[in-house]
């Protein structure tokens, strides 16, 4: 609800270093800032921030955004506060909003004035729980005690259709829709969203109350139900419990995902403290980003059934492409008849703990359920096994454990490591290569010298790959260059080249700077590879000049490679004895004109190296 003009406006106005200086303070460190990370427990600072590019970037949790996203995560504000606080820090006045319109925020109350309702809604459930013998039966029956349900903040809300009347004077109140706490029928007519539920107040980082779950005391479904997204509650970034498992996960250094409400409060009851759900839907990047900025190791514990097999499946495939080398992803299926809350119950806080140190690593649980999913006792079972384990491997963001996958995954194919890797596409196959001088393909092929923008710790990369992952650096260093011609005009099959197409696409409907464009694809497919990659800018800095150059560079050498595949192809088709004389005249034809094409790409890096003085030509231009 809040344009992107404002909020670029905003950030061009607010110093990143400023807001984050008073909170965690900062150390100079070359073009950059530095501080121990506030987002998880470090000893050394990993914690860097861009003055230039204003965003931040820990090479520890791997947490990054702009000065917005800071203040969301450091303080636990909701979007609208963020940037209304530091709009008051400017002297900026928040626009208003008007259906249809956009750009600002809703007329009426402000984000406090609804966690006060929200207060205040909690506060009234809390009281009908003292005055309701069935609820309260019904959680002795399951186990809790009276200190718990407080420490939790549980309530029950009452059966009848209006029952919040007692609670709020004014029920016809925009605020109560607002928060999600009443609906109205198509006559208009209002009613409560929960009734005759028992009610989990779910609550941000700060301590505020931003949505409530509600479970059923009988039979009735759904069994759960969660408030509807509002200005203060997406579920999607949010975890029930999160706050009072804060100091247990900083102190084992662990945290447990569970599926329900009931789960993290049973296991909190019986001394397992470190235990958060997510809140009615599956495992996404934010739930985890949110939890690696606190712990070191994340446990999956889901039911051994075929929803739960899937939940921890999708959580896989979200924590490949988001958990770095050094953190731990482990799956924990408890026995059939159990879930965490009657485990922990009847069996105890130790013997639960026991499972999770002891959990299934996140690469054990990826190789069986391939070989279960894909029987590789045949070569189609082995192919399809392979097919499914590629768009993991090419998502991973951790790259020493992509080469421990790439090698349990070539061993369950009987394959070559080096035939998996090509299949995969994370290093240059022979056909992939660019041709020696002589036609000598022994040598692999290797970045050039004097690429500044190249992440060197992903050599093993296919060399179509590092050359839009180059390109993608640099239109995100300078989202300017979106604009430049013949940026990126073939389908890529890796993320890299599929975010540059995205970046390149939103920056020319509507550019904005490094910093919101960010912002602006936190929570996408692509939000993991944009992230990574502000790890690379933060190590370089060059100007917008030598990166324009560095673009075009690396858009010929992608057209230069294109165009050697396509000559391997039609010279191997050439020497077919069978060839009709018609296609071997055309092929010869095509031949000649890719020769040709590949001459006037050699010329034009030629002429760019000669412009900007580079003494790495024949480096460059090998192959």
């Amino acid at each position: 609800m809040i344009s992107d003009a404002f909020k670029q406006e905003l950030l061009s106005r607010v110093d990143i270093v400023d807001v984050i200086d008073p909170r965690v303070p900062l150390k100079k460190a070359g073009a950059n800032f530095s501080a121990r990370c506030p987002f998880h427990t470090e000893k050394t600072p990993s914690f860097s921030v861009s003055p230039a590019k204003q965003f931040y970037y820990c090479f520890g949790c791997g947490a990054t955004g702009n000065a917005i996203t800071f203040l969301i995560e450091y303080s636990g504000l909701g979007y609208v506060d963020a940037v209304r606080e530091l709009a008051d820090s400017v002297g900026m006045k928040m626009p208003a909003w008007e259906p249809g319109r956009g750009g600002g925020e809703p007329a009426g109350p402000s984000a406090p004035d609804l966690f006060e309702v929200m207060a205040t809604a909690t506060r009234y459930y809390r009281e009908q729980l003292k005055a309701s013998p069935g609820a309260i039966d019904y959680l002795r029956r399951r186990g809790l005690t009276g200190q718990i349900a407080a420490r939790f903040g549980i309530g029950y809300a009452p059966a009848d259709f209006q029952a919040l009347k007692g609670a709020f004077p004014d029920y016809e109140a925009q605020t109560l829709v607002d928060c999600g706490l009443v609906s109205a029928n198509e006559s208009g007519r209002r009613y409560d969203r929960f009734r005759d539920r028992i009610m989990f107040p779910i609550i941000n980082q700060r301590g505020q109350v931003i949505g409530f779950g509600g479970r059923v005391l009988g039979a009735g479904e759904p069994k759960y139900l969660n408030s509807p997204e509002t200005s203060l509650f997406e579920k999607r970034r949010e975890l029930y419990g999160i706050r009072e498992a804060r100091d247990a996960i900083r102190r084992t250094d662990r945290v447990i995902v569970v599926e329900g409400y009931m789960d993290v409060v049973a296991l909190a009851q019986h001394g397992v403290e470190n235990a958060v759900a997510t809140l009615g839907t599956a495992t996404t990047r934010d739930h985890l980003m949110k939890l690696l900025r606190q712990a070191g190791e994340i446990v999956f514990c889901f039911d051994g059934d075929k929803a739960g097999r899937k939940a921890a499946w999708h959580a896989l495939e979200v924590a490949l492409a988001t958990i770095p080398d050094g953190k731990v992803a482990r799956f924990l299926f408890l026995p059939p008849e159990h879930d965490p809350d009657s485990f922990v119950r009847e069996r105890g806080a130790e013997a639960f703990n026991a499972l999770a140190a002891e959990a299934t690593p996140l690469s054990v649980y990826l190789a069986r359920e391939l070989a279960e999913r894909h029987p590789p006792s045949t070569a189609e079972g082995r192919a399809s096994l392979v097919t499914e384990a590629r768009p993991l491997l090419q998502g991973m963001v951790a790259p020493a454990l992509q080469m421990q996958l790439l090698r349990e995954v070539a061993t369950i194919a009987a394959l070559p490591e080096t035939d998996l890797e090509r299949l995969v596409g994370l290093a240059g196959s022979p056909e992939a290569r660019p041709a020696r001088p002589g036609g000598d393909r022994s040598r692999p092929w290797r970045p050039a010298e004097g690429m500044p923008f190249l992440d060197r710790s992903r050599m093993a990369l296919n060399p179509d790959r590092q050359l839009e992952r180059t390109m993608l650096q640099c239109v995100l260093a300078f989202p300017d260059l979106a604009s430049s011609e013949g940026i990126h005009d073939h389908p890529s099959e890796f993320p890299e080249g599929r975010a540059l197409d995205a970046v390149v696409a939103s920056l020319r409907e509507e550019p904005v700077g490094t910093a919101l464009l960010i912002d602006r694809f936190r929570g996408s497919e692509h939000a993991g590879t944009l992230e990574a990659i502000c790890q690379d800018l933060l190590t370089v800095n060059h100007s917008a000049d030598e990166a324009r150059g560095e673009l075009a560079s690396a858009y010929r050498k992608l057209h230069m490679l294109q165009v050697d595949k396509e000559l391997h192809g039609l010279l191997e088709r050439h020497r077919a004895a069978d060839l009709p004389p018609a296609e071997r005249q055309a092929i010869g034809e095509r031949v000649r004109d890719l020769i040709r094409e590949k001459v006037a790409i050699r010329q034009a890096l030629v002429d760019g190296f000669a412009a900007t003085g580079s003494d790495g030509r024949a480096e460059h231009l090998e192959g």
